[in-house]
């Protein structure tokens, strides 16, 4: 199966299609697929579900993805990746906005846009774009780059507001709360800590950790090594970090110890990740 890669930190393309042109593939990036007119129907690890105007569709570098067309569709595609994010444009919070987009992302084929004002509010971004790069005025990729951020953290508050896996219709908000503390401040080790979880939301030290598994069916320490291992493997596969600059970010005193915690967890070694080959 063939596997993209993205050569720059983001790239943009409209394109107008009446039959398929790619078949199933992978990407080393993300892409934000965006269907400005058409129908047709996206195949997304072999699952498919029908697209129309309006959609928004994320795709993961875990996924494959392809699109079988119907009628003539019109696409905006946004194509972006860690150094985008990590050295551009949103200063300390941009990596967390992008663990969001890694690990809440359910990979589910369906459109990413689940708040409703947010459906109404993409595609005039989109348009916007779509206008900036057809007339070229003063200062339009620097608009054109604002705008690409605009989607960018509207897809992040889409997945963040709309967690899969461990949410569920009963589970309580302060358990939502919790989980969205846990991940906005899974850098800092001392503020995972049950006494200052407990703190934060008025919930006894020696009750919060109840708590959060009758919620999560995870206790508070197994979901927090769940999600930070599962973002230092991403890191390992997807940035251009080297382990000490890893085990620094995520609170590790040395990269020994951030190997000892990951081997742990995983069964095996951050030495054993394979990154994805460069085209």
């Amino acid at each position: 199966m063939k596997k993209e890669t993205l050569h720059v930190p983001y790239e943009i393309s409209f394109d107008e299609a009446e039959v398929c042109t790619k078949f199933e593939h992978g990407h080393n990036f993300f892409e934000l697929a965006f269907i400005r007119s058409g129908t047709g129907r996206h195949s997304l690890n072999q699952s498919e579900c029908k697209y129309h105007p309006g959609q928004l569709f994320l795709v993961t570098p875990e996924d494959t993805h392809h699109f079988l067309i119907e009628t003539k569709t019109e696409f905006f595609f946004l194509r972006f990746n860690n150094i985008y994010l990590e050295k551009k444009n949103f200063g300390r919070d941009s990596l967390q906005r992008l663990e969001y987009i890694l690990q809440n992302a359910n990979h589910h084929n369906e459109c990413i846009l689940k708040n409703i004002t947010d459906r109404s509010f993409v595609a005039p971004v989109v348009e916007t774009i779509y206008q900036e790069r057809a007339f070229k005025d003063l200062y339009n990729e620097d608009l054109i780059q604002q705008l690409v951020n605009t989607l960018i953290l509207i897809v992040a508050r889409n997945i963040a507001n709309f967690l899969p896996g461990y949410i569920a219709e009963t589970t309580e908000e302060k358990a939502v709360n919790i989980l969205q503390y846990i991940q906005q401040n899974i850098y800092d080790p001392e503020k995972l800590r049950a006494e200052q979880i407990s703190y934060v939301f008025s919930v006894s030290v020696a009750y919060v950790g109840r708590y959060f598994k009758k919620h999560t069916n995870d206790t508070l320490q197994q979901y927090i090594s769940k999600y930070k291992v599962n973002l230092i493997e991403h890191r390992i596969k997807f940035s251009d970090k080297r382990m000490n600059e890893i085990a620094d970010e995520f609170g590790f005193t040395d990269v020994s110890h951030l190997n000892k915690f990951f081997r742990k967890q995983k069964g095996y070694s951050p030495r054993d990740i394979k990154k994805p080959l460069m085209a």
